[in-house]
């Protein structure tokens, strides 16, 4: 934590995992982890929040199921293999987190080879709030209390890595090139952070200038109503500039690696993904109810083009640099939404996409000011 009284964590923080011994009469690979800290509260920094009162963020166990599986990997791959860079995510929640007890991961390997590898992970909570009366911090008895049903699967492929195949590299410009003129017209510094909720109408009574407790990142939220208006929802799209909250060691001490900075990416990319999508369908002020079903996370590049350099370093290699998730929204129906977002680094690589399904729901209101929506 931050001696300049930012109580944020750090990925590294937040993230934080305690090996467990495997299941009673279980056999072979099979690796099991408890999370040490509690997830963070999506608006627990706000007065009011429409939120459930124990709902932990979704992107919490998302990166840290991802990061078990990277834990189980260099834990039973043969010593002095080249390591094997994560690939995909494919996650799917079933029951909603809470913040106040711990999650229980349990890796199992799937398929093995020398350039291609996957696990299944599976995350359940007790039943009961954790021992620790502060909610944090949690204790390793907390493992020994009986489970829920799982609260969210997901199966991880991770590939080796190669250099492009005679020299074929292709991606679109990047958004630093094709939203050139917003993201000149002010210092990056000077954008709004990115809002805890970001739902119009609690916006409106909260302000846009809360910085909040989010972990791992510092995030601005670039102004794109001008480039939005009169637009279709499918062509609409909303920009997020983010860059490490503190340093993330890249080398392999204490298990933080390329790949986990990866996760810093893919935890980082869910916030606030399905509400944006309320906001730009009309739910921005009638929302009723936003949830997670699927998210999907596919890496383009080898890992190392995900490193994040804090701007502390004063390194090459984005080095202090500003990360770019740009988002879009092909599809709202049947009471869901779909947001798509890809991430590019500083340089303009094209390093990853996520795309993630959701629970959209809101309420028709007639007298509703249209100049809102």
């Amino acid at each position: 934590m931050a001696s300049n009284g930012d109580t944020r964590l750090a990925f590294q923080e937040c993230m934080s995992l305690a090996k467990l011994p495997p299941p009673p009469g279980e056999q072979g690979p099979v690796r099991r982890f408890m999370s040490r800290r509690a997830a963070y509260r999506p608006g627990g920094e706000l007065p009011e929040t429409p939120l459930p009162p124990g709902a932990g963020y979704g992107g919490h166990v998302y990166a840290q199921s991802a990061l078990a599986v990277c834990r189980t990997l260099d834990d039973t791959e043969e010593k002095g293999k080249e390591k094997l860079g994560i690939h995909t995510i494919h996650g799917y929640f079933t029951l909603p987190g809470v913040f106040n007890r711990p999650f229980i991961y349990q890796v199992t390997p799937m398929s093995t080879s020398r350039s291609f590898t996957t696990l299944s992970v599976t995350a359940r909570q007790p039943l009961e709030p954790s021992a620790n009366p502060q909610g944090d911090h949690f204790p390793f008895v907390d493992a020994l209390l009986p489970l829920s049903t799982p609260s969210f699967t997901a199966i991880c492929s991770f590939k080796l890595p190669e250099e492009d195949s005679a020299g074929v590299n292709k991606q679109e410009h990047a958004p630093q090139k094709r939203y050139a003129d917003i993201l000149s017209s002010r210092p990056t510094e000077d954008w709004p952070p990115a809002p805890p909720l970001d739902v119009n109408g609690i916006i409106s009574m909260v302000g846009a200038d809360i910085v909040g407790d989010f972990p791992a990142v510092d995030g601005k939220k670039v102004d794109m109503l001008a480039f939005n208006e009169h637009k279709p929802v499918h062509e609409r799209r909303e920009l997020v500039l983010y860059r490490l909250l503190r340093p993330l060691p890249s080398d392999g001490s204490d298990g933080w690696d390329a790949n986990a900075h990866l996760l810093v990416h893919a935890y980082s990319v869910d916030r606030n993904g399905v509400l944006m999508v309320a906001n730009h369908i009309g739910f921005g002020w009638t929302l009723t109810r936003a949830a997670s079903l699927s998210y999907s996370f596919v890496v383009h590049t080898n890992p190392e083009e995900a490193i994040m350099h804090h701007q502390d370093e004063g390194k090459g290699g984005g080095g202090g640099g500003w990360w770019v998730q740009e988002s879009s929204f092909p599809r709202a129906a049947s009471g869901r939404g779909i947001i798509m977002t890809t991430i590019w680094s500083p340089e303009g690589v094209h390093v990853a996409t996520m795309y993630q399904d959701g629970i959209i729901r809101g309420q028709e209101d007639p007298e509703l000011d249209k100049a809102k929506l």
